[in-house]
């Protein structure tokens, strides 16, 4: 994604000062802000302060997490294993961070020269980086199908409604929900996007709107509860949301607010899709309501909206100071309100055996049997 000229991506490997750079989307969309990462701690407190956040791009900054931990103790194997168990703690719901950590820890050791270990974590953090570029590609390519279909049907328009962001800041590049808006609207598709504002933290009108913007994109900001009036008055064809983790069975835990879209969509007959790469999957667990952990998060975050104030990023108290708030994270969506899974392979219904003939090398896990 191009920024004042400029390509970028939300995390990188600057070869010029050998240090783990990250654009800070705490800031988005009224400061373009790149912070630097030099120790594992400062991966664990980017994931859980959200200077970065979204699935995949979590699982990438996990990986770079395990190389930082490795150029502190080149071959102290106890020290890896018990840095790279923090590291996994930083966040409950996103299954790629643990699915990330553990991809570098057994390739690493594996590895009987620790001399090697340092050059092997960077590299390896990379191909997991590189992979998921690939990987959205694909889910691109594949939903945007989708929206053709949509297209020659119709005069105006694809309205396509989206939950929280799922872009190139969530991924690396191109996105998961956003990815086959993007392929489409470089194929010339005339692509209109609901952006849900994405309450508390308002990462769709923050980082959603403002990427969708970069590229051209015609989009409209509308508050978290206008989704079901739209869907009425037949002004969505298509919802299209990411997700942090989904079972195989087609449970999706997502953004707080995404379940009530699902029902709202299947109450109007509107498609819902959820975009994911093969990373997101959880392949351990059938039932995601029970069995998914739903990250509560600082109260304060429900609290308080930020905003720029003449020229100055500041928070405003919304309701009383003595008002108790509770702050949910990720709600799940249950299988059968979503209408498939767009994954790079190809699209499937959100069913145990559609997902399972989609990526037949995982098979069922046996204690689940």
């Amino acid at each position: 994604m191009k920024v004042n000229g400029q390509s970028y991506r939300p995390i990188w490997f600057d070869t010029a000062d050998q240090t783990v750079k990250i654009i800070d989307q705490r800031v988005l969309p009224h400061e373009f802000k790149i912070v630097p990462m030099k120790t594992v701690d400062d991966a664990i407190g980017a994931i859980s302060q959200m200077y970065v956040r979204g699935a995949p791009l979590i699982g990438v900054t996990a990986a770079y997490g395990v190389y930082l931990i490795i150029a502190r103790k080149t071959g102290d194997t106890a020290y890896i294993k018990q840095e790279c168990d923090r590291l996994k703690a930083a966040r409950p719901t996103a299954v790629n961070l643990a699915w990330a950590v553990e991809t570098m820890l057994t390739e690493i050791l594996a590895e009987p020269d620790p001399q090697k270990h340092l050059n092997l974590a960077l590299s390896k953090a990379g191909q997991i980086a590189e992979a998921e570029v690939d990987r959205c590609y694909q889910i691109g390519i594949h939903g945007a199908r989708l929206i053709e279909t949509i297209a020659k049907t119709k005069k105006k328009p694809v309205n396509v409604l989206t939950h929280c962001n799922a872009g190139w800041l969530a991924c690396v590049e191109y996105g998961t929900a956003t990815a086959p808006i993007y392929v489409a609207h470089d194929k010339g598709i005339d692509v209109h996007v609901w952006v849900d504002e994405t309450r508390p933290l308002n990462q769709g009108s923050r980082l959603t709107a403002w990427e969708l913007g970069k590229h051209g994109i015609p989009h409209s900001v509308i508050p978290d509860n206008t989704g079901g009036h739209l869907m009425q008055h037949g002004m969505v064809d298509l919802v299209i949301v990411g997700t942090d983790r989904t079972t195989y069975t087609g449970d999706v835990a997502n953004k707080i607010g995404t379940y009530l879209k699902a029902l709202a969509a299947r109450d109007n007959q509107i498609p819902f899709y959820v975009a994911l790469p093969s990373s997101t999957f959880d392949w351990h667990i059938r039932d995601g309501i029970k069995e998914i952990p739903i990250e509560e998060r600082d109260p304060e975050e429900v609290r308080q909206v930020q905003g720029l104030f003449q020229g100055q990023i500041c928070q405003v108290v919304v309701p009383p100071a003595d008002s108790p708030c509770v702050n949910y994270a990720f709600d799940v969506t249950p299988a059968r309100l979503v209408t498939g899974l767009i994954t790079e392979r190809g699209i499937c219904e959100a069913s145990a055996e559609s997902v399972l003939s989609m990526f037949p090398e995982k098979g069922v896990p046996i204690k689940l049997l």
